[in-house]
Order: structure tokens, then C-alpha cells, then sequence
């Protein structure tokens, strides 16, 4: 039997000749200085970083003291989302003019052309900013604007009060319980009423009153949870406009996006004629329009389906959330699929939609029973001639 070297580890086990080559002894100043070395790399590095978040601290707290909307997270990030889209819409007709020669001749030949083309970018832009403004039509401001008008019913039938005369003087005898609960909109037990007369008979008050607002939703009404607010014919909560797309503004939001895709379409026709006449220049150049170009089609392309998409739901008078969430709807559960409940008629529903000058905060009462069955009445040839789907 062989001798064999061996050693020792410090739990007493044997390790074998052939692994002592690969078992090195560490000299202690060596270990010292190596570990000095990673704390002082260690320290090094949070100290950089405590400095850097300090001095971003700083920062940021001189720019909200400087603009006070920038200290909203929900506001400052609609304000970087406008501010990304005003900066699309320059890159994108920026590089027209900058690198397409051939148009800046045609605009000293025919500035119609070229005027034409930036007034359409001014009125879309002028649209957007309009339309992220204005307000979709929130249910508790339509509580406010009904107390008012019950207050004023309220003072002009107080003011047609027989008056009696005593000592030269008009004595007018006024109800102050009465007075000042309707006078000044304290009591919500009249719009509770006014809004369930809306419903269809014996609807429980609690399905449609908002577990975060505490008020009763009339019909086409919800909760929108970006901004904490119910809204009247709620479509849905645009991110890019940074506001919700109710009955206030859904005309507006229409607008634009043809406005928009009317903007979309000429760029791109600019764009496919200077690389038609300028496809063997310089490549570099061609490359970036080539990807702005793809970029924009990717984006018409997205502009023309919602454009679509709104267009029928202008037509049927329905909303993105009544589409999409139609049997989450208590009331719009039992309708069958393929009627519309609030619909006037095609022709009908464009005027109300563009034309009629209606209230922000106007509501409508949900059809009763025998307006549903006419509505779910398959069409026949002898309607169509009658244009019963116009009318």
C-alpha cells in the first residue's frame, strides 16, 4: 500500500494528492488589502448614488416650486403626453420642409398649397388642445346645474306668492326648511327621484348608485377611475388627450381623429412623392424617411379604424363602454344583442350628435318595454324602403 499525501481542511477532512495543485494559501496582507479595496468601492458607489439622488431631489423640488402642476404624477404625465405628441407632429412635418427641396419651390409657386397644408396642422393641433380641455360632463356637476334650476323654479314660484300688505309695508311669507333645501340644493333626495323615474319600474335605488362617489348614476353614467369622477355617457378615458370622452366632448373627440387622419393622409402623400424623385440621393436620408414614413402609415392606419369605429357608434348612438361591456350593464343585460336601446335612427342620431344644441349635463331615460320590442323588430324590405333605420 501506497503512502499518500494528504491535508487537512478546518472540518478535519482529507483532501487527496490531486487537488493539492489546485489548493492556493492566500498571504493576510493580500486578503486585507482585497477586502479594503471592495469596501472602499462599495462606499465609493453609494456615495455617487446618494449624491446623485440628492442633487435630483433638489432639482426636482425647484421645478415644482416653480410650476406647482408639475408635482401631480397624473398631471405630469398627460403634460409629457401632450408634450410628446406637439413633438411628432413637428418632427414629422419639420423633415419635410428641411430635406424636400422640390416643396419649398412649389410653396414660393403656389403658397396656397403649402398654407393650406400648415392650416390643417394648426386647426388639428388647436383641436387637440381644445378637446384635452374640455369637460366630458361629470355627473356631479349635473347635480350642481339641476339644484340650481330646482333654486330658481323654486325662487320664481316663491316670488308668484300672493303678498299681504300690513302698515304700508310687503310682508311675503316664505317656508325657510323649504327654502333653503331647495334654494340651495341641499336635499339630494330630488335628483335620486328625477334619475330613478329614468329606470325601468321597481329598480332598486342601491344597483346604480357609485361606491366611490356615493351618488345615483342615470343611464349611460360610470365611474371612471383615472379621474376619480362619474361621467355622463361615459365612452372611455383617451391617455393621449389625458381626459375622459364622454357626452361633453365625444363630438369634439370625433373631430379631431378625422382631422387627424384627414393631417396623416397628406403627410404621407408628401413623403411617398419625395422618395419617388429623390429614391437614389442620399441613402441616409432616404432610410430616415422611409422609417418616419412606416411609422405613419403604422399610425393612419390605427386612425382610420377608430375613425371608423366611432363613426358607427355616432350612427347606433352607442359608447365604447356600452359596446365592449354590454352584459356587465344591469340595464342593457335583457336587450338583445343586436338592438340599440337609445337610438333615434341613423339620420336622427347624426343631428342629435353634430347639430342639436343640447346640455352637457342632458340625460336620457332608458326606453320602457314596448319601445324595446319595437326596436328588436327584424327589418323587413318594405322598411328599408321607408327608411325605417334612418328615421
Amino acid at each position: 500500500m501506497h503512502n499518500q499525501l494528504v491535508l487537512f481542511d478546518s472540518g478535519h477532512n482529507t483532501l487527496p494528492t490531486s487537488k493539492i495543485r489546485n489548493f492556493h494559501i492566500r498571504p493576510p496582507f493580500l486578503t486585507f488589502f482585497i477586502s479594503t479595496h471592495r469596501s472602499f468601492t462599495r462606499m465609493t458607489i453609494m456615495g455617487c448614488c446618494v449624491l446623485s439622488r440628492d442633487t435630483s431631489d433638489r432639482f426636482s423640488d425647484r421645478c415644482f416650486n416653480i410650476f406647482p402642476c408639475l408635482s401631480d404624477p397624473v398631471r405630469r404625465s398627460t403634460l409629457c403626453m401632450k408634450l410628446a405628441l406637439v413633438m411628432l407632429h413637428v418632427i414629422f412635418v419639420g423633415f419635410l420642409f428641411i430635406l424636400d427641396e422640390d416643396l419649398i419651390e412649389k410653396s414660393k409657386q403656389q403658397p396656397w398649397y403649402t398654407s393650406m397644408y400648415m392650416l390643417l396642422v394648426v386647426v388639428t393641433l388647436v383641436q387637440y388642445f381644445f378637446t384635452s380641455g374640455s369637460s366630458p360632463g361629470y355627473v356631479l356637476d349635473a347635480m350642481r346645474e339641476y339644484a340650481k334650476t330646482e333654486a330658481s323654479l323654486r325662487a320664481s314660484e316663491i316670488s308668484k306668492q300672493p303678498a299681504s300688505s300690513k302698515n304700508g309695508s310687503v310682508v311675503v311669507t316664505i317656508d325657510n326648511n323649504q327654502f333653503g333645501e331647495n334654494l340651495l340644493g341641499n336635499n339630494p333626495m330630488n335628483w335620486t327621484k328625477m334619475v330613478m323615474e329614468m329606470y325601468p319600474p321597481g329598480t332598486s335605488v342601491r344597483t346604480y348608485t357609485c361606491s366611490y362617489c356615493s351618488v345615483v348614476q342615470p343611464p349611460r353614467a360610470k365611474h371612471c377611475h383615472d379621474c376619480d369622477r362619474c361621467v355622463l355617457q361615459f365612452d372611455h378615458h383617451c391617455v393621449w388627450l389625458g381626459t375622459c370622452i364622454g357626452q361633453g366632448n365625444h363630438c369634439r373627440f370625433w373631430w379631431y381623429i378625422l382631422e387627424e387622419t384627414a393631417l396623416s393622409i397628406w403627410t404621407g402623400v408628401l413623403y411617398i412623392k419625395y422618395l419617388q424623385t429623390h429614391i437614389e440621393k442620399a441613402w441616409l436620408v432616404d432610410v430616415i424617411m422611409i422609417m418616419l414614413l412606416s411609422i405613419l402609415s403604422i399610425a393612419l392606419i390605427f386612425l382610420l379604424l377608430l375613425l371608423l369605429f366611432h363613426s358607427y357608434l355616432v350612427v347606433t348612438n352607442q359608447t365604447t363602454y356600452e359596446l365592449v361591456r354590454r352584459r356587465r350593464i344591469p340595464y342593457m343585460r335583457a336587450i338583445p344583442e343586436r338592438v340599440y336601446p337609445f337610438s333615434k335612427g341613423a339620420c336622427r342620431n347624426l343631428y342629435n350628435f353634430c347639430c342639436a344644441r343640447t346640455s352637457v349635463y342632458a340625460m336620457e331615460q332608458l326606453p320602457n318595454a314596448l319601445e324595446l320590442e319595437q326596436k328588436s323588430v327584424p327589418y323587413t324590405c318594405f322598411d328599408v324602403m321607408k327608411c325605417r333605420c334612418c328615421c
